[in-house]
């Protein structure tokens, strides 16, 4: 130790080391953790010395303290700020295949009311890596202090200091240089935020990111109504009239959306020894009467995942570049919503249930933001319910909506958000009798057996209703959120789903972002499998438009999905999109037929593959303008009148559902007046 003690009187032995340290565990992180897509020889040298400028910057400070006590403290501090920022980067990226940006952060603490152990469930052996040095360097300082004798270190000169910044600049300069001329515009063109990290690395994102968030609330403080002006001319450019075989065929109907939590389209039909893993969807899916399902719907959320899709289906716009939108702007922003609409032109009333607490994704405060009349959350639920993960098990939920749904005065639009099926995929052998995958991953292979559970939960719920009269005269929704195998598990999935992962690309990657959606109607006779292209941007106009509502007087930024002029190329929220023919993705072209890149100009679609590009690009940057500066304040549609949030309290809604029916009499529509003022509890079957 004596040894130790004094190694640690040279400042600059010091300084090399932890900076070496670090630069390895960032080295490993983009190897093990992070996938990068890198490239080339160049691509891999910017790699392996983007850490280092900012690492030396940083670490560099604490030659700039005078005595080697605090300096020594201050040093360690540092270390631990930045694996902390390094780490959280890591688990965020397993969850979201994604990296932490401000808003995520800022937003956090109304994510993790909603979240129990899944963040545990993230972690993996070989995260201690991250943390040995910070120990050892820990025991050395517990080992030097405790024994109260002051070390003998002459501080660094200023000008060698100095230096050091310098030389750090120097080699940022260098850094950003090469990675312009291999990345042009790079700082400019941020759709995808993992170029910025594999450029310039992590502590220089997170300042980058840091700087944008700044830049966006000034923006929004100065914004006026002269924003709206290309974004409407878009929206109408944009627009897609409905197909008039299909418009209106819902009309008077009430809306029943079912939320399939981490829901993707390759669960529809797929056996696991010998069994499918979700037969009634199955039923439902495969009805080519009654249900109108498509087979090339994707989920296009970013960072906000099952509250962006939430954003889109409601609202017909994007989710924010960083972070969610429910979280960071859902407080303030004007939104003009399907539950206010839906009001407004056809007399729905409106109810959200969800078993977990109200405030996951700020859900609380928005809904009254989107028009909501009732949300019915965790605290109308028993609190007896078995809960794993983000709530109450979906057939408990379910089986109890019952007595809050039957005294909705109809039509309702009503949205069932359930949770069991969402990572770590919890499992029990009491609740879950369906076998798991076998492919050594725990998330891959319970996958499967929270789906079926989810399946199950939903054939018992539409069992009752059959029983209740509420089936014939409902249309059902039924859509995917985002997907539940990240890109970073989908290899361990391949060889389920009959490919080979070893030659596993991103082109697989961005197919699996294919997620179901069903629009069932009973009593419909012109169903069937559409194979047209389309994502959940274009949801919220389909439905208005199935249901009789048009429009075209709303800012949306989807397209009708039935319509002749329905667009069919599908943006993802980093930039790159997907359409009948190519996809695109980082600036590859992608023949969808073989999954392999080929050069557009050789096959002489450059000028589609550009004007396709362009496209995406301004309709997310348009609704990122639209949103952040929450320009909807300066916009009202003709006959639509602004959701005021101060209308709602989502508090004693029983009782307030029970007044307006004893105030309407026998001119009340709820299920329960229907049923002769008696419940329709006892016709849900039992929970098996």
């Amino acid at each position: 130790m004596d040894r130790v003690k004094k190694a640690f009187t040279n400042r600059w032995l010091i300084l090399l080391t932890v900076s070496v340290l670090f630069w390895t565990k960032t080295i490993f992180a983009y190897y093990v953790d992070f996938s990068l897509g890198v490239q080339g020889s160049v691509q891999y040298f910017i790699l392996w010395i983007n850490p280092i400028a900012t690492t030396l910057l940083i670490f560099g400070l604490f030659l700039y303290v005078k005595k080697i006590k605090p300096a020594l403290i201050f040093l360690f501090l540092l270390d631990l700020l930045n694996t902390v920022i390094l780490y959280l980067n890591v688990i965020f990226y397993r969850e979201f295949t994604d990296f932490v940006t401000i808003k995520s952060v800022l937003g956090f603490s109304k994510v993790s009311q909603g979240i129990s152990g899944s963040s545990f469930a993230l972690m993996k052996v070989h995260d201690v890596l991250y943390w040995i040095d910070l120990l050892v360097f820990l025991g050395i300082l517990i080992y030097i202090f405790a024994k109260r004798k002051e070390i003998v270190s002459k501080p660094v000169k200023k000008t060698f200091a100095i230096a050091i910044s310098c030389l750090s600049a120097l080699i940022f300069s260098v850094n950003l240089s090469m990675s312009e001329a291999n990345r042009p515009q790079l700082l400019q063109r941020t759709f995808d935020r993992s170029y910025i990290v594999k450029y310039l690395g992590l502590d220089a994102f997170t300042i980058y990111d840091g700087i944008k968030t700044e830049q966006t609330n000034s923006v929004r403080a100065h914004a006026s109504s002269n924003g709206l002006t290309d974004i409407l001319k878009y929206t109408k450019q944009h627009y897609a009239a409905p197909d008039p075989s299909k418009y209106g065929i819902a009309k008077g109907k009430n809306i029943i959306v079912i939320h399939l939590e981490s829901f993707q389209q390759f669960l529809i039909n797929m056996k696991v020894d010998g069994q499918e893993v979700t037969p009634f969807l199955n039923s439902i899916g495969n009805d080519n009467k009654q249900t109108l399902a498509f087979d090339n719907f994707f989920h296009e959320v970013g960072q906000g995942k099952t509250s962006d899709a939430e954003n889109m289906l409601e609202t017909g716009t994007f989710g924010l570049p960083q972070g969610s939108l429910f979280t960071q702007l859902g407080n303030d922003n004007t939104f003009q919503g399907a539950p206010a609409i839906l009001n407004q032109q056809a007399g729905y009333s409106s109810a959200v249930f969800h078993g977990n607490v109200g405030s996951f994704w700020n859900r609380d405060h928005v809904y009254k933001n989107l028009g909501y009349q009732n949300f019915f959350d965790r605290s109308y639920f028993n609190a007896s319910d078995e809960s794993l993960g983000y709530g109450i098990l979906d057939k408990d939920m379910l089986k109890e909506t019952v007595g809050h749904l039957e005294h909705l005065q109809q039509p309702f639009y009503s949205k069932f958000l359930t949770v069991t099926n969402h990572t770590p995929y919890l499992t029990d052998d009491k609740n879950f009798n369906f076998p798991s995958l076998k492919t050594g991953d725990s998330t891959v292979d319970d996958y499967v057996r929270t789906a079926h559970y989810l399946d199950e939960s939903l054939r018992q719920f539409f069992d009752y209703l059959k029983a209740s009269g509420v089936y014939q005269n409902s249309i059902f929704m039924i859509y995917g959120d985002h997907f539940g195998i990240s890109d970073s598990n989908n290899k361990d999935l391949a060889t389920a789903l009959g490919k080979d992962p070893t030659t596993w690309s991103k082109f697989d990657d961005a197919q699996m972002q294919r997620v179901p959606l069903m629009f069932h109607i009973p009593g419909y006779t012109g169903g069937g499998i559409q194979h047209q292209y389309g994502g959940e941007i274009d949801v919220l106009p389909t439905l208005l438009h199935l249901v009789g509502v048009d429009s075209q007087k709303y800012i949306q930024f989807g397209t009708d999905l039935f319509s002749p002029k329905h667009d069919q190329t599908v943006a993802f929220r980093n930039g790159d999109f997907v359409s009948p023919n190519y996809t695109e993705l980082g600036g590859q072209t992608y023949d969808n037929k073989t999954g392999q890149v080929v050069d557009p100009k050789a096959l002489g679609i450059a000028p589609t593959i550009d004007a396709e590009q362009k496209q995406v690009k301004q309709a997310l940057s348009l609704s990122d303008k639209l949103n952040q500066e929450n320009l909807l304040r300066f916009y009202t549609p003709a006959g639509f009148t602004p959701v005021d949030p101060k209308k709602y309290d989502y508090h004693d809604l029983d009782q307030k559902n029970a007044a307006i029916e004893k105030q309407k009499g026998a001119q009340s529509t709820s299920i329960y007046s229907k049923n002769g003022n008696k419940t329709t509890a006892a016709l849900y079957p039992p929970i098996q």
